[in-house]
């Protein structure tokens, strides 16, 4: 059964940190490219970092970039993929969805080449 699991969502003041965990399981996700994506009421899902399937290539979105990064832990049975976000802001509130693909690094910011999808954490920044 395939299954990815968020946690580490809440609620932060401006500038506080937050550090998501998703739990993939059920697939060899160890050869998944894997990323992280956001969405905010009434707004597209939209895409916050990724990562190879090595570790050894990362990717952000600009309005992140030099506060998130994104990292991850490809043990034997269950993948552990890692969003640690500084410096939030108030519109960085929505809910963190991580996903997975077979997909090349090229590819890893289109969700709609995303083959699995975990529940989502709600991340919520007051000003």
């Amino acid at each position: 059964q395939v299954q990815l699991v968020e946690s580490g969502g809440g609620l932060v003041q401006a500038g506080g940190s937050l550090r998501l965990s998703c739990a993939a399981s059920g697939r060899t996700f160890s050869n998944y490219g894997m990323g992280w994506f956001r969405q905010a009421p009434g707004k597209e899902r939209e895409f916050v970092a990724a990562i190879s399937w090595s570790a050894g290539s990362t990717s952000y979105a600009d309005s992140v970039k030099g506060r998130f990064t994104i990292s991850r832990d490809n043990a034997k049975n269950t993948v552990y993929l890692y969003l640690q976000m500084n410096s939030l802001k108030p519109e960085d509130t929505a809910n963190y969805y991580c996903g997975a693909t077979l997909r090349g690094l090229r590819d890893l910011r289109a969700a709609r080449l995303y083959d699995y999808w975990g529940q989502g954490t709600q991340v919520t920044v007051s000003s």
